[in-house]
């Protein structure tokens, strides 16, 4: 089996002293390739820097809700320059957050907005943080219109889900669908069109319920993959061939031989 990490902050301080040995354990679970979204500005050339190490790692470039106070207007402007020089395939992560101590919605949304506006101008996808904020975020995609991506670690319901396939969005899921309390979330897992599914882990956070407490990291996609396969009765091979082929339509990623 071949899967993709769609969402993995390999170039984190967490990984600093064992990266190459995470990028090695991933690929001998089969996890052949990542996506790699960006924090801030300030990290943008590291994250470049650490996706050169290894073909199989794919940067996006943005501005993350949650480090709100590291964000300058001018930042929207750099991440345009960085999208024509660099190419990446995607813009991200970004999105809303309405969990955060003062979300400053209206300071989020005039990060969030321009992002969106970028990812139609150049014809990429957009990687998106959606917490507390799923009905915020659908209203922000509408109004940009003509654009795609997926909603990451998604946590909404399953009407908020047919309105993001409906505007052409995927979802992604991961370590938080392998724990059983999950219910919601694991009905959708369950029930779901698997063409609009990608599978995630958003290493190093939100570590499946086999490694609580634990630094994440994307070998453990296959635990995301073998819960999403019981859960629906299909056999591993058949969701991990659905959602590589999902993720690799959605980034315009060239399939793997």
């Amino acid at each position: 089996m071949q899967l993709i990490d769609s969402h993995c902050h390999l170039d984190v301080d967490a990984f600093d002293h064992d990266r190459a040995d995470v990028v090695a354990r991933a690929r001998a679970a089969g996890v052949t390739r990542q996506i790699v979204p960006a924090i801030d500005a300030a990290g943008w050339p590291r994250l470049r820097e650490t996706c050169t190490a290894d073909p199989g790692l794919f940067p996006a470039y943005g501005l993350h809700p949650i480090v709100l106070g590291s964000h300058r207007p001018q930042h929207i402007d750099e991440l345009r320059a960085w999208i024509e020089r660099e190419h990446p395939l995607a813009i991200g992560e970004c999105g809303l957050d309405f969990f955060i101590d003062d979300p400053r919605v209206d300071e989020q949304l005039a990060y969030f907005e321009p992002q969106l506006l970028l990812a139609r101008e150049f014809d990429i996808p957009v990687i998106v943080h959606a917490r507390r904020a799923v009905d915020a975020v659908i209203a922000a995609i509408r109004k940009a219109g003509g654009i795609r991506g997926v909603v990451h670690s998604f946590s909404g319901s399953v009407q908020q889900a047919r309105q993001l396939w409906q505007l052409g969005f995927l979802v992604g899921l991961g370590g938080p669908v392998t724990y059983e309390r999950a219910t919601r979330l694991r009905k959708l897992a369950a029930t779901m069109p698997i063409e609009y599914l990608l599978l995630e882990t958003d290493a190093p956070d939100q570590p499946d319920s086999g490694h609580k407490g634990q630094r994440n990291e994307p070998s453990r996609l296959v635990d995301v993959l073998e819960t999403i396969a019981r859960l629906r009765g299909e056999d591993p091979a058949h969701v991990a061939a659905a959602t590589t082929i999902n993720a690799e339509r959605l980034f315009r990623l060239p399939a793997q031989q």
